[in-house]
This record gives C-alpha cells, structure tokens and sequence, in this order.
C-alpha cells in the first residue's frame, strides 16, 4: 500500500488558508492580529538628577543620639525612641524635603506621650521582633502611621558595636506587612482593586540593608468585618 511521506502531509497543513477553519482540529485562524510596534520612549531628553550621598530612603543607615544596645539585642530597645530619633535625624537631613521621611512624621510623633507605648494618640505601631538577617538576633520592625492611609514602615539591627542601625525605610499604604524566615513582604493596593503589589524584601549583607528581591501581583484579599461600598476596593485601607 502506497503510503504519504509525513512531510508532505505537514507541508499541505501549513499551507492552508488562514482564513476559516483547517481541516486538522485545533488549527484556527486567529484574524488579523494588528501590526506590532516598537516601544515609544517618552520624555527621553529627561532625567531625574542623582540622589545626593545618603539621601536613598533604602540605605542604611546609623540612627544617631541612641545608647549602645548590649549584646546585639534589640529587646530591650524602646521602639518609640528609635523612631523619635531615627525621623529626627532624616527630616534634619533631607531639609523637609519628604526624600527620607514624610514631612509630617515629626508633627505625627508629637502626638505620643511618654506612656511606655506612648499613650492612646501615638501612630507608632507595637514593635515586633523578627530575625530577618539570619544571624539569630531579632530585628526591630515598626511603622509610623501619617494620615490614616500613608505609613513610615521602618526596620532596624544592632551592629557589633551597639549602635543602632535602620535597615529598611519604605513609604507606603501597607495593605499588609508579613514575615517569613529571611523575608519581609509589604502589600499595597495597586491601580487595580481586583490585585496587591507584593514586594519581597531579604537581607543583604554586602549593602548591610534589606534589598528589594522579587515584585509580584497577588489577588485583593477582602478585610474582615468591613463591608464594602461601591466605589470601595476590598482591600484598599
């Protein structure tokens, strides 16, 4: 029996018309997909001038004015005094400019009293201890809360020497703040409501800082005991 060489067959199946259906199932004209185009550069001319030596929110960064820490511990360390001088010494720095710290953090922290959580009005949130560095020593990580939506995020070690040292600093809508072993990953509404920008931050010991590893999308998970309005996204703060 005489038999059709199978590139011959593959050869007739490539040649069919794109227009309609083939005779082969599953091959399908898709119509005309449009003409593809290169990316068009906008405002190429221009470009952001260099952030000046220490004015990078995610340097790190030694907080001044503090008592040494004993034996690397940040247990015993008052995180409202922390952040009192760590908000301080960056709005001194960038000259109220808001490139370390949002201008109205110092107004915020006026509001704290000298409660040992700093009294019912204070925006700083509890502490949590959390070794994100690997070394078996816990980090410091808290946030200043500037208006209801915005928030300082911030997380701080000790060195060797005891000195006090801020590790992370982000501005942001924490829509959720969370830890994992080495990871620390922040959540924060994107521009839609169906999804969250996860942001993925480990430790690096060359910088001495917490890098940015990984930005992803997770889907919007809805708040308990918050009922949603119309125009209100399910997880937007």
């Amino acid at each position: 029996m005489h038999r059709t060489p199978a590139v011959v067959l593959l050869t007739a199946v490539l040649a069919a018309p794109a227009t309609g259906c083939a005779d082969v199932e599953g091959l399908q004209s898709e119509g005309d997909l449009g003409t593809v185009h290169a990316p068009r550069t906008l405002w190429k001319n221009l470009r952001p001038a260099p952030p000046e030596r220490g004015q990078q929110p995610g340097t790190a960064a030694v907080v001044p004015g503090l008592p040494a820490v004993a034996q690397r511990s940040m247990r015993g360390v008052d995180a409202l005094d922390v952040v009192r001088a760590d908000v301080t010494a960056a709005a001194a720095q960038d000259g109220g400019t808001g490139r370390l710290v949002d201008p109205r953090a110092v107004q915020r922290l006026a509001l704290c009293t000298q409660a040992v959580d700093g009294g019912p009005g204070c925006p700083v949130r509890p502490r949590v201890l959390h070794d994100l560095t690997g070394d078996g020593r816990e980090e410091l990580i808290t946030a200043l809360d500037i208006d209801g939506r915005l928030s300082e995020l911030r997380v701080y070690t000790a060195r060797d020497d005891g000195s006090i040292v801020r590790i992370l600093s982000r501005r942001a809508v924490l829509e959720g703040v969370e830890v994992a072993a080495e990871h620390l990953a922040v959540r924060e509404p994107s521009s839609n409501p169906k999804y969250v920008a996860v942001a993925d931050y480990v430790w690096d010991p060359e910088t001495g800082s917490m890098n940015l590893e990984q930005l992803t999308l997770d889907d919007c998970r809805a708040l308990p005991d918050s009922p949603l309005s119309a125009d209100r996204s399910p997880c937007a703060r």
